[in-house]
């Protein structure tokens, strides 16, 4: 297990933490007030096509080292901006990871291709207005109709709904698996208003409702039978919280640090206090800690997906309830100053909690852990 980066890795990585440096000043996408609207989201995603960075983890990408450069990726983007990284992730790494992974050639083509390009929104409808588990079936389903499908259901917290072009609808077609890919404008689509989020401001995200929604026959994949398709889709989601876990506390450790460096209490310099540079090292730790398991999980994502399965477990655990601790440490360090608006820290400690609850919840990991290491399985 070599985590060492290469200078190419290195230099997307730069590449990806300033992408955003062209938007307009008043354009943040994380302050309380953000609209991430189609048009920013658009020029974001425009960027980063201008690197590797949306391809990775959706096809192969040379000198660069699969889900491992991904997750340093990830955690560039996810520092520089949540509200930013989340919602590209989840038009590239869930719809376009599922177009990827379950298309045919014309529909990479008509999909896939212009998310690459930074071109094309998607989102992906999983959860339902029960708590989704891998064991229970969706309600969401569609009827065949000749070359036509109508879908009926309803999905909850679906990142992107507002501004994307095009929605990936989980449910069941015939008693399999299926995803419909539905078009915003189709009729029968209904999207509700965006709704107001502790953390993630920027990210647009709302439950969608689905009445007797008609679309055609070629709209639908229906991935392989013996795949778990919902553990996989929430694996990827959980690659995705992971990546924003390490975002998020290098973001709030690098703020602490930098004011205790150039802030006085007392006479002396914030850092000069040991108990205030015993709270920097805590954080430091836990940092170190989270991007290890991150990347270990991410290694064994390409040498043994099977263990990768409960490695992303812990490191979902581990790295999101990290995450939280080294943000409320940052604001700790700060004091007042860590709650005014604008600084990276107090972004990040509102960001903090959504990380934890969705994917896999953090209790429902543990649960999984305990049920794999005794034997049981799915």
């Amino acid at each position: 297990m070599n985590y060492d980066f290469t200078p190419l890795e290195t230099a997307l990585f730069a590449d990806v933490a300033t992408a955003l440096k062209n938007l307009p000043a008043d354009a943040d996408p994380d302050s309380r007030q953000a609209v991430l609207d189609k048009d920013l989201l658009c020029r974001i995603t425009g960027c980063l096509a201008q690197t590797s960075y949306l391809r990775l983890g959706l096809e192969p990408v040379a000198d660069l080292n699969g889900h491992l450069t991904l997750m340093g990726a990830m955690e560039a983007l996810a520092c520089r901006s949540p509200s930013a990284y989340l919602a590209v992730e989840a038009s590239t790494r869930l719809f376009g990871r599922a177009v990827a992974g379950w298309g045919d050639t014309a529909r990479k083509a008509r999909w896939l291709k212009p998310v690459l390009a930074g071109d094309l929104i998607g989102a992906l409808a999983l959860s339902e207005t029960f708590t989704h588990s891998a064991n229970q079936s969706l309600s969401t389903c569609g009827e065949k109709h000749g070359q036509q499908v109508t879908v009926t259901g309803a999905k909850q917290y679906v990142i992107n709904a507002p501004v994307a072009d095009w929605i990936a609808v989980a449910g069941m077609l015939e008693e399999r698996f299926a995803l419909f890919f539905i078009q915003s404008t189709t009729p029968g689509l209904f999207i509700d208003t965006p709704l107001e989020t502790m953390g993630y401001e920027g990210t647009a995200i709302s439950h969608i409702r689905l009445d007797g929604c008609r679309i055609d026959a070629d709209q639908v994949i229906c991935p392989n039978n013996g795949q778990n398709v919902p553990e996989m889709l929430k694996m990827w989601e959980n690659q995705i919280l992971l990546g924003a876990a390490l975002g998020i506390s290098g973001a709030a450790f690098e703020t602490a640090r930098d004011f205790a460096k150039t802030h006085k209490s007392d006479g002396k310099p914030v850092i000069a206090h040991q108990e205030m540079g015993f709270k920097l090292a805590e954080m430091f730790t836990l940092l170190q800690t989270a991007q290890l398991l991150a990347y270990r999980t991410a290694w064994t994502m390409e040498t043994n997906p099977v263990e990768a399965r409960e490695l992303m477990w812990c490191a979902k655990v581990f790295c999101t309830e990290s995450a939280e601790q080294i943000c409320s440490q940052a604001l700790q360090v700060m004091g007042s100053a860590g709650c005014v608006e604008g600084n990276r820290a107090q972004t990040a400690y509102r960001c903090a909690k959504y990380n934890q609850v969705t994917g896999t919840s953090t209790e429902i990991a543990r649960v999984k852990i305990g049920d794999a290491e005794l034997g049981y399985r799915e």
